[in-house]
């Protein structure tokens, strides 16, 4: 199968390195639209969609592949295999931002360095560790999306997204739940919400950049300080924002923060 066509991969700029973005639940590439342009002066820009969002292939879904993150970091590979030039800089909204921790591990070195946005290894609190959800939330929500998945998107979309002076933003976040097929988006929701990826986090040897909203429903701060705590090579960037998108809602400061982060990095500098 071609991963072009599979991934729907879109490419612009040119530089000698290669800055990667991967969407979160519920979203496409067009997402990044804010931020990577930014970047193409500099780098080759790479974006596209996970199986099952966006313009991928859905005839390329595999409900036994797709029922954990491994399978869309085995994607995620191939994606880089066949587009990188010279080192892969890798930026990864909400779950992916764990898609990109397995990947690394599969493959030692696939990244020169790492950017997490709104990540989190473990939603469900679990004794002293706070992911921001009771079990029973995450259930709730989950049985909220099997029944009512359009209601669950249109009712959700604006607590994810934050910025209520900026509905347009809820807007298209609802659109773009709503654009995904619910049955695809049930699975991949059930194996986000329920992923564990805590142990992972501390066999990542690669420079990560983690970036946090200052107030986030999904992914609360005390777990962006928990994986910066873990991950050994690690830097934790607040950025002052309401909600789980600051790629859209505050794209120059994550930008501001992605190139002072790579700027340090000399193998990932583009000249």
């Amino acid at each position: 199968m071609n991963v072009h066509h599979r991934n729907n991969i879109r490419m612009q700029g040119s530089g000698p390195a290669t800055l990667v973005f991967a969407h979160g639940f519920g979203c496409d590439q067009n997402m990044w639209r804010l931020m990577a342009p930014r970047f193409a002066d500099r780098y080759k820009v790479v974006t596209f969609d996970l199986v099952g969002a966006g313009q991928s292939d859905l005839d390329a879904y595999d409900g036994a592949k797709y029922s954990s993150l491994e399978g869309y970091a085995d994607d995620l590979l191939e994606v880089v295999r066949d587009v990188a030039a010279g080192p892969a800089i890798f930026v990864g909204h909400s779950v992916s931002g764990m898609i990109g921790v397995l990947a690394e591990l599969k493959s030692p070195g696939t990244f020169a360095a790492n950017v997490m946005i709104g990540p989190s290894p473990c939603y469900i609190d679990d004794g002293d560790y706070v992911g921001g959800f009771a079990r029973e939330d995450i259930d709730s929500l989950l049985d909220t999306l099997d029944s009512n998945y359009l209601g669950w998107a249109s009712s959700m979309a604006p607590a994810i997204m934050g910025v209520p002076e900026r509905p347009e933003l809820s807007e298209e976040l609802s659109a773009s739940f709503c654009r995904t097929d619910p049955d695809i988006a049930k699975q991949f929701a059930r194996v986000t919400f329920l992923s564990d990826n805590r142990e992972d986090l501390a066999k990542l040897r690669t420079p990560t950049l983690i970036i946090q909203s200052s107030e986030d429903l999904i992914a609360p701060p005390v777990v962006g300080r928990y994986v910066h705590e873990v991950v050994p090579h690690s830097t934790l960037r607040v950025v002052e924002n309401v909600g789980h998108c600051p790629h859209l809602s505050a794209p120059d400061a994550c930008c501001d923060a992605i190139e002072a982060f790579l700027d340090a990095l000399p193998r990932a500098r583009a000249g």
